[in-house]
C-alpha cells in the first residue's frame, strides 16, 4: 500500500523585507514527505534550511503557496491555531536543547502536555516514562546545568515525544555534540523512526549523518535541487 504524504509543500515562497530590499529565503519551493518517512534536509549556509524547517514546523507561514500538513492547509491558518497543530503534531529537537533551565527534567517534559490539557497525573507518568525510555531515569529531578550536552539533548528528545506526535522535526541535533554522543542521539532518531513509527525531518549539514536518513532532500538559494 502506497504510503501518503504527511506534509506536502508546494510552490513555497518566504520573501523578507530588509528595508527597501526584498530577501527570496524560499523561491517556490516543492517537497513532500511521505509518513513513516526518515528524510534529511541538507545545504549551504544561506541555502533557506532554518525557513524550511519553521515553514514545515508551524513556526512561520509562507508569502506564497500551501503546506498541507496531515491534508489541512497550514498555509492559511491563524497563529492560535498554528499553535495547536504545532502542540499535538510535531515534536521539536533543536541544536541548543532549548530546555529552560529553572526547571528539572521532569518538568521541562511536563510543559508541552500542559498546553494540550492533559492531567497532572497523567504528565508526570508520561514523563517519567520517557525518561526512562531515553535512559534517564536517575535524572529526573536535575536541572540542565547539572546535566551533561548529551543527557540535556536526551530531555529535549524526551521532551519532542511529550504529546505523541506524529512529525519530528531536528534541527541540527547532534551540532553541540561530541561524535560519540552524537551517535546515540542519531540511534534514537532512528529507533523512533523504525520501531515506533514516527516521521523525522532532519536538517544537517553534516553528510554522514545524513547517511542515516532514508532520503536525502538537497536544498540551495531556496528550492530543492534534488
Amino acid at each position: 500500500m502506497k504510503k501518503k504524504a504527511i506534509i506536502r509543500i508546494e510552490g513555497v515562497w518566504k520573501t523578507y523585507k530588509m528595508g527597501e530590499v526584498e530577501v527570496h529565503a524560499l523561491r517556490g519551493m516543492n517537497f513532500e514527505v511521505k509518513k513513516g518517512e526518515f528524510v534529511a534536509i541538507m545545504g549551504p549556509s544561506g541555502s533557506g534550511k532554518s525557513t524550511a524547517v519553521n515553514m514545515v514546523g508551524c513556526l512561520d507561514v509562507p508569502t506564497k503557496g500551501n503546506i498541507f500538513l496531515d491534508g489541512k492547509n497550514i498555509a492559511k491558518m491563524s497563529e492560535s491555531q498554528l499553535a495547536q497543530i504545532r502542540g499535538r503534531k510535531i515534536g521539536f529537537i533543536f541544536q541548543q536543547f532549548n530546555l529552560i533551565p529553572s526547571l528539572t527534567a521532569k518538568r521541562n517534559i511536563t510543559l508541552p502536555m500542559i498546553f494540550q490539557g492533559v492531567s497532572y497525573e497523567k504528565r508526570v507518568k508520561r514523563a517519567e516514562k520517557l525518561l526512562r525510555l531515553v535512559d534517564l531515569g536517575d535524572r529526573m529531578q536535575h536541572k540542565p546545568s547539572e546535566m551533561s550536552g548529551g543527557q540535556q539533548q536526551r530531555v529535549a528528545i524526551a521532551r519532542s515525544l511529550a504529546n505523541d506526535p506524529e512529525v519530528i522535526l531536528a534541527d541540527e541535533p547532534t551540532g553541540n555534540l561530541d561524535s560519540e554522543t552524537g551517535k546515540k542521539v542519531m540511534d534514537f532518531l532512528r529507533q523512533l523512526n523504525k520501531k515506533e513509527g514516527k516521521t523525522v525531518i532532519m536538517v544537517t549539514h553534516d553528510p554522514k549523518l545524513a547517511k542515516v536518513a532514508d532520503r536525502i532532500a538537497h536544498l540551495k538559494d531556496g528550492v530543492i535541487i534534488k
